[in-house]
């Protein structure tokens, strides 16, 4: 499918850096998904879209993406918890930057729950540390 070739092509650009390309091509993955009906992978490239954007510092394009790929996901019937946990750490990573530490918790909170859910320790712990920074804010 076209839309799996355009987030490959995107994932692989972002991993060597060339972030204007994969942004590129994971905006033609959404239109095209889009067309499609969306659904899981929809959410997941503009998840991915979102990641892109706060690492660059566009936190208002980043909190749209993040928010369209949460109900997105949200309003599906199954999606795995590791995938639906990365997407609330980007935004609850952007939240915290903004200085939205109540949201950016019940976010952390969340996801720290998901990463239990799937066994993947590493985000356990990373929900924790950034739960216990916040409440020590």
């Amino acid at each position: 499918m076209l839309s799996e070739a355009l987030t490959g092509l995107g994932q692989v650009e972002r991993d060597e850096g060339k972030t204007q390309a994969a942004l590129r091509h994971y905006g033609e993955a959404v239109e095209v998904l889009r067309k499609e009906g969306g659904g899981r992978r929809l959410a997941h490239a503009i998840r991915h879209i979102a990641d892109i954007e706060r690492e660059h510092k566009n936190p208002v394009k980043a909190a749209a993406d993040y928010e369209e790929a949460l109900v997105l996901y949200r309003a599906l019937e199954e999606i795995p918890a590791l995938e639906m946990a990365n997407a609330l750490r980007g935004y609850a990573l952007l939240k915290g930057g903004l200085g939205e530490d109540e949201e950016a918790k019940y976010l952390w909170y969340e996801a720290k729950a998901l990463y239990e859910q799937a066994g993947v320790e590493a985000g356990v712990a990373e929900s924790q540390s950034h739960i216990a920074f916040l409440m020590g804010r």
